[in-house]
């Protein structure tokens, strides 16, 4: 299912459930009702202001309907994530065979994520115009696990390109750095909604292993679908836009539902993330030998879009 991604932006906001809907009011003065969204609709709830009041009631419904509500700090990021323990009705035994996974099998599927990723970053460059071959010319040279951290080697060399030379990558910074981190948040929340349905633990990579991180899984899974939100984010700056603003998260949070190129053709990026998902928790029960990872390209409402300057 492709739900809704709501963000609760303004501060003085209180949320709480009625007949099956999340209702927004205003907290002060005439408390007037701003609006209502099926819970059956919703697919994560992003906080990301000040002031913000919930009850407990409500946090309960998006629970059980696998909808994450996610806290946003400084910057736009991520700081905490309440999700359902629930996710799949075969949650222990694919819980189980995650644990008991082999360290060849999680190098090998490491390797093809990082793959994927390293060819959606060529596919963001060839959109904006940029040169494709310093990337290309790494995918080749990924080698189970990424020993040579092949990963890393393709970033440094993909954010100059993108944004040029003077560009830096900094999770506390501002401008396009604050832009890429609040496309990430939403990027993680809804792979968080795609693990857990997938009856997978967030908490058990394959690549992350920071012990303080309980979204481990998570980031491993959202990597090859980071170049979609570059590029959005490059196509924004473009266009004059380089601050999180309202009109430029509501472009991000649209990223997710873009078509993206896959074997059976194109689907909406959030659904390639629950296929990505599922796909992982089948390889490890054996019922598949591969990850289902969209093909490389980009979303059809970004690639081909731009002219080189």
């Amino acid at each position: 299912m492709v739900g809704r991604i709501v963000e609760i932006a303004d501060d003085r906001r209180h949320l709480f459930v009625n007949r099956g809907f999340m209702v927004v009011r205003d907290s002060e003065g005439e408390r007037k009702e701003l609006g209502q969204i099926p819970l059956d609709d919703i697919a994560a709830v992003i906080a990301n202001a000040h002031g913000i009041t919930y009850t407990n009631n409500m946090l309960v419904a998006l629970a059980e309907r696998g909808a994450p509500f996610v806290l946003c700090g400084a910057n736009h990021n991520v700081v905490g994530m309440l999700f359902t323990l629930d996710g799949h009705h075969v949650q222990s035994k694919r819980i189980e065979a995650q644990i008991a996974a082999s360290q060849p099998m999680i190098k090998r599927l490491w390797s093809s994520i990082v793959k994927a990723k390293i060819e959606q970053q060529a596919a963001a460059l060839e959109a904006a115009g940029a040169l494709t071959v310093p990337l290309s010319a790494l995918v080749g040279k990924v080698r189970s696990g990424d020993p040579d951290n092949i990963e890393g080697q393709a970033a440094r060399r993909y954010w100059g390109l993108l944004f040029g030379p003077d560009f830096r990558r900094d999770q506390e910074g501002g401008g396009l750095n604050a832009l890429l981190n609040y496309g990430y948040t939403v990027l993680r929340s809804a792979t968080a909604r795609a693990v857990v349905a997938a009856g997978l633990h967030p908490s058990i990579g394959l690549h992350h292993s920071n012990d303080a991180n309980a979204m481990r899984l998570v980031d491993d899974l959202m990597e090859p679908f980071r170049p979609v939100v570059d590029l959005k984010v490059w196509q924004l700056n473009r266009t004059g836009e380089s601050h999180v603003t309202p009109e430029t998260k509501r472009a991000l949070v649209r990223v997710l539902y873009d078509d993206l190129p896959t074997n059976i053709g194109v689907t909406p990026v959030m659904v390639c993330m629950q296929r990505l998902a599922t796909s992982l928790a089948q390889v490890f029960l054996g019922e598949r030998n591969k990850l289902d990872l969209p093909l490389p390209g980009l979303p059809l409402s970004l690639a081909g879009s731009f002219e080189p300057d």
